[in-house]
C-alpha cells in the first residue's frame, strides 16, 4: 500500500493557487492511499479553531472527505500552526501526531519531525518557542487571550519571522548536523522525515557506524513535493503547482 508524507504548504488566503493543488492532490493521490502525513505547517498562520475561515472549513471538509474514502490522515503541527486542535481534527477527520513520533514506513520504524527543534544553532528561535509553546503560554493563548489579539499576534511574529529569516546565516536557520545522529540514535532509527527547512533532499549519513539516511519534504510554492512510500522503497518527487 501507498503511503504519503507532505509538509510546509502554508495555505493561505492570498494563495489560492496552493489550495487549488492541495485540492487536487486530496481528490488524485491521497485519496487512494493507506495513509497521509502532514508533518507541519499546512498552514501559514493559525490562530485558534475558533479562527477559522471559510478556506480553512473548505480544506477541513476536503481532508474528511479523503478521510471517510479510508486514507488515515496524520497530523503535526509545524512552528506556524502550532494552535490547530481537537476541533478542526474532527472537522477534518485527522488525528494529532505528537512530534516527534516514530511510526512504521516501508517495514521499518522511521522517525517523523517537523524539524524547528533540529535547528539548533538557531537560539533565539528555540527560546521564543519554548516561551510560547510552554504549558502555561499555550493556556494563555489558548484560554485567556481574545480571537482579536492573536489575529494581531500572528501578524507581528509573521512579519519578525520574515525579517529575522532574511538576516540570518543559511546555516543557522538549516538543521545543526551535529542534531541528526543523536537524535535518530535517542530513538533507534535509520530513517528520519522532515520538513521545516525547504530544502528538499535525501541525505544518505552514517550513525553509529551503520548506513542512515535523513529525508527532508519540501515546501509548496512554485511546485508542490510529496514523498511516496510504497513496495518500491522512498521516492521524494514533485510536481508543478498550477496557476
Amino acid at each position: 500500500m501507498t503511503v504519503l508524507l507532505i509538509s510546509d504548504l502554508h495555505l493561505q488566503e492570498e494563495r489560492p493557487d496552493l489550495t487549488r493543488a492541495f485540492l487536487h492532490f486530496l481528490q488524485t493521490r491521497a485519496v487512494t492511499a493507506e495513509a497521509l502525513y502532514i508533518l507541519g505547517d499546512l498552514f501559514e498562520v493559525w490562530v485558534g479553531d475558533d479562527g477559522m475561515t471559510a478556506s480553512q472549513r473548505a480544506i477541513a471538509k476536503a481532508l474528511q472527505e479523503t478521510a471517510d474514502a479510508g486514507t488515515r490522515i496524520h497530523l503535526m503541527h509545524g512552528n506556524r500552526d502550532f494552535l490547530i486542535g481537537k476541533r478542526f481534527c474532527r472537522m477534518a477527520g485527522c488525528t494529532l501526531l505528537p512530534d516527534p513520533s516514530v511510526v512504521q514506513l516501508g517495514g521499518e520504524n522511521v522517525l517523523l519531525m517537523h524539524g524547528d527543534t533540529l535547528c539548533t544553532r538557531d537560539v533565539q528561535y528555540l527560546r521564543k518557542r519554548g516561551r510560547i509553546r510552554s504549558p502555561l503560554g499555550l493556556f494563555i493563548l489558548h484560554h485567556v487571550m481574545p480571537l482579536s489579539k492573536r489575529q494581531a499576534l500572528a501578524r507581528k511574529l509573521r512579519s519578525e519571522s520574515l525579517e529575522r529569516t532574511a538576516m540570518k546565516a543559511a546555516d543557522i536557520i538549516d538543521v545543526s548536523p551535529e542534531a541528526i545522529p543523536s537524535v535518530m540514535q535517542k530513538y533507534g532509527v535509520r530513517t528520519l522525515i522532515h520538513g521545516h527547512t525547504h530544502r528538499p533532499a535525501i541525505h544518505e549519513l552514517q550513525v553509529a557506524g551503520e548506513p542512515a539516511r535523513r529525508i527532508v519534504l519540501g515546501d509548496w510554492d512554485a511546485r508542490g513535493w510529496a514523498l511516496q512510500v510504497d513496495a518500491d522503497g522512498f521516492d521524494l518527487a514533485s510536481f508543478p503547482i498550477g496557476a
